[in-house]
């Protein structure tokens, strides 16, 4: 039983916007970064890796203990042992969580071999019985995450009718297959088709890079809302300009040295959570964020930030390329590697 209760907000009347979960990317820092410009209004860890003699990582566990963004968090369950799933859920409702979200998405070779995340969508009769006893361990809300497929999209309507059986709360979806990753345009039928087929709220996941993908995704699919990763951590801006697009306001306009107070803000806020700081381990963990950051603004700036080393030329490099105020472009390049496929959503 949950014994301490979880942030609340009111029915909002525009689509709802969330922070796609994120593997060693949208941590407790990360989150408290978010909110600083504005946030989403919902939060989703980073997955608990569950397996049978699994213990609740107290880093992750962190970013619903100290979350102090004022949003609700929900905390994602990876794996495929039932009884260890359904321990860690119940462990976790003794903490202030919105809800207990399944990963049924996670493309990662080595999380499918172990037939966890996206490989369960290859195992759906287990897939069901896991949905089951976790609906029925649950005492709040309980929500999936997955994909619309293993190796082609016309496996969703089995998903689906699986989906339709048990009594989730919220089914995000992200419109590509396992095997596609990151690399196509979303299947906004797929998405769409779910809108009309689900009892519960149905969120659009992929593709959202910025104001114009986004009002796409939710006339091309009519989903309840929004889940952004990718494109939050390269504009943490999104969730706002988003806002104020619903409500019929013109979205900010942003200059690279916007950027630029960004990236410092968040190279302190991750070295304030670091165990053990060491400057030239901290660069390379802010390179998982700027690879992200850097698509579209310059590919020289991309080039020499790949190649730092020290906190000097990390914060030399960003200031050289970022330091005016020269508008940022709105998207990142269509062909580029960690962004593909967006344009079909305009």
């Amino acid at each position: 039983m949950n014994t301490h209760p979880a942030p609340t907000r009111p029915i909002l009347a525009r689509p709802l916007l969330a922070l796609a979960p994120m593997q060693a990317v949208t941590n407790l820092p990360f989150m408290r970064v978010m909110q600083q410009y504005g946030g989403p209004d919902y939060y989703v860890t980073e997955y608990f890796r569950v397996h049978a003699d699994y213990s609740l990582e107290q880093k992750i566990l962190r970013s619903i203990t100290e979350n102090e963004t004022g949003q609700p968090v929900f905390a994602q369950l990876i794996g495929q042992d039932i009884g260890a799933l359904v321990r860690t859920a119940k462990e976790l409702q003794a903490y202030p969580i919105a809800g207990i979200d399944l990963n049924l998405g996670c493309p990662a070779p080595v999380v499918c071999r172990k037939d966890a995340g996206g490989g369960l969508l290859r195992k759906l009769n287990h897939m069901e019985r896991i949905i089951a006893s976790l609906r029925e361990a649950v005492d709040g809300k309980f929500t999936v995450k997955t994909r619309v497929g293993y190796d082609s999209h016309d496996e969703f309507s089995d998903l689906l009718e699986i989906f339709k059986r048990h009594s989730i709360d919220t089914l995000t979806i992200h419109g590509r297959t396992v095997s596609e990753r990151y690399q196509t345009p979303i299947h906004t039928d797929c998405i769409r088709h779910a809108v009309e087929q689900m009892d519960c709220p149905v969120m659009a996941n992929g593709n959202v890079v910025d104001v114009d993908t986004g009002l796409g995704a939710i006339r091309k699919t009519k989903a309840a809302g929004l889940m952004i990763g990718r494109g939050a951590i390269r504009n943490p801006w999104i969730f706002d300009q988003l806002r104020d697009s619903f409500s019929g306001q013109s979205p900010r306009e942003l200059t690279r040295a916007d950027l630029l107070a960004y990236i410092d803000s968040l190279y302190h806020e991750i070295a304030s959570h670091a165990d053990d700081f060491d400057p030239s381990k901290h660069v390379n963990r802010m390179k998982k964020y700027m690879l992200y950051i850097v698509q579209g603004v310059d590919e020289a700036f991309e080039h020499r930030i790949r190649r730092v080393s020290t906190p000097e030329s990390f914060h030399s490099t960003c200031r050289d390329f970022l330091d005016n105020n020269e508008p940022l472009p709105a998207r990142p390049p269509e062909k580029s590697k960690l962004f593909c496929g967006f344009d079909a959503l305009r």
